[in-house]
C-alpha cells in the first residue's frame, strides 16, 4: 500500500478554535499507511503551574534551551487532548519528570488520575534518586503505571546514582519501560551522553528503556546501543523536523541501519507535543521525507509502540 503524502506543515495558519490548521493533513497520512491511528510515546502533560513554569522556561531560553523556542500548543489540557484526537492520536503519554527531591510522588499522583481520565494516555510517572523512591514507584506500578519518564539533563542526575539503583532494578523485573532524556541535546551536562547510559545498562542490562530524541546529538553511539541490547528502544521526538536539524543533523549515512532497526521494533514514534515550536504535522512529515518505505513508517508510527505496550 502506497502511504498518503505527508502532511504539509509549511504552513503557520492556525484555526480559533484552539486547534491547529497546519495539522489538517495529519489523519490522511496514518489513514493512507492503513493504519488504526498513531501512537505516540514522548508527549507531555504536567499539573498547570508546573506547566506554566516549564513554558516559561522555553520562552526566556533558559540554560538548558539554549535557543529561541516558542510553544506551539499552549492550549489547556482539554485542548490539547481534543487536539491529539482530532489527529488520531490513539495512544500518548503524560510524561512529568522530577527536577529536585520531594516532588516526584505528587507528579506520579497527578499523572495516573490524568490517565484514569484520559483512555488513550498511557498511565505515566516519574523519579528521582532520593530514599524514598523505591517506594513510590512500587506505589506507582501497583496503581498501573505502563511508562516512566527520567531527564537527566534536567534533573542534573546520573543515570547510575546508586540511590536509583534499587529503582532500576524494579523496572527491569517488571518489564515498564522508561523513557530516558540521556543525550547532550540540546544543551550537554555533566551526566548526559552515551558513557553513562551504557554504564546504567551495563547493571541493568534487562531494563527496557527508550532513548529521546534518537540520543542525539551521539546518534551513532546510542543507535549502538539499540543494536546490541535487546530492550533498548529509540524514539524520534523532535529529530528530522527543520527545527532540529539546524542544530544537530541526523547523519544520512545511519539512515539505513535506523531503517533495519524501525523494522524491528526499536524506533517509536515521538513528538514532545506540546512543547515544541512548530505543527506537530512536521514531525511525521520530517519522519516521510527520510523515504524508508511504508513498512518503516507504519511500524514506527503505530506497530513498535502498540506491541511494546500491548494496545488493542
Amino acid at each position: 500500500m502506497t502511504a498518503a503524502p505527508a502532511p504539509d506543515s509549511a504552513g503557520d495558519a492556525r484555526d480559533g478554535s484552539p486547534g491547529d490548521a497546519a495539522d489538517a493533513g495529519v489523519p490522511a497520512f496514518w489513514r493512507g499507511l492503513g493504519l488504526p491511528g498513531l501512537a505516540d510515546v514522548h508527549t507531555h502533560f504536567l499539573p498547570p503551574r508546573l506547566l506554566c513554569r516549564v513554558w516559561a522556561y522555553f520562552d526566556a531560553a533558559g540554560p538548558l534551551v539554549g535557543t529561541e523556542w516558542p510553544i506551539r500548543y499552549r492550549w489547556s489540557d482539554a485542548d490539547r487532548v481534543a487536539h491529539l484526537r482530532r489527529l488520531g492520536v490513539r495512544a500518548f503519554t503524560a510524561l512529568a519528570y522530577a527536577h529536585r527531591p520531594g516532588m516526584a510522588a505528587d507528579l506520579n499522583r497527578w499523572t495516573l488520575d490524568f490517565a484514569r481520565t484520559t483512555p488513550e494516555c498511557l498511565p505515566s510517572a516519574t523519579f528521582f534518586p532520593e530514599p524514598e523512591a523505591p517506594r513510590y514507584v512500587a506505589e506507582a506500578l501497583d496503581a498501573g503505571a505502563r511508562v516512566f519518564k527520567v531527564h537527566i539533563q534536567v534533573g542534573g542526575f546520573a543515570p547510575t546514582d546508586p540511590a536509583l539503583d534499587p529503582v532500576w532494578a524494579l523496572l527491569a523485573e517488571a518489564g515498564v519501560p522508561v523513557v530516558v532524556h540521556a543525550g547532550h541535546a540540546p544543551v550537554g551536562t555533566a551526566h548526559t551522553g552515551p558513557e553513562p547510559f551504557a554504564a546504567l545498562l551495563a547493571r541493568h542490562p534487562s531494563l527496557a528503556a527508550v532513548v529521546a530524541h534518537l540520543g542525539a546529538p551521539d546518534y551513532r553511539a546510542f543507535l549502538d546501543l539499540a543494536a546490541s541490547h535487546p530492550h533498548v528502544r529509540l524514539d524520534t521526538t523532535m529529530a528530522f523536523t527543520s527545527f532540529f536539524d539546524r542544530f544537530v543533523p541526523f547523519p544520512a549515512d545511519e539512515l539505513p541501519r535506523l531503517r533495519d532497526l524501525g523494522l524491528a521494533g526499536k524506533v517509536l514514534l515521538g513528538s514532545d507535543f506540546p512543547n515544541i515550536p512548530y505543527p506537530y504535522a512536521e514531525q511525521l512529515a520530517g519522519l516521510a521525507r527520510l523515504d524508508l518505505g511504508d513498512d518503516w513508517l507504519r511500524a514506527v508510527c503505530w506497530a513498535n509502540t502498540a506491541t511494546l505496550f500491548d494496545l488493542p
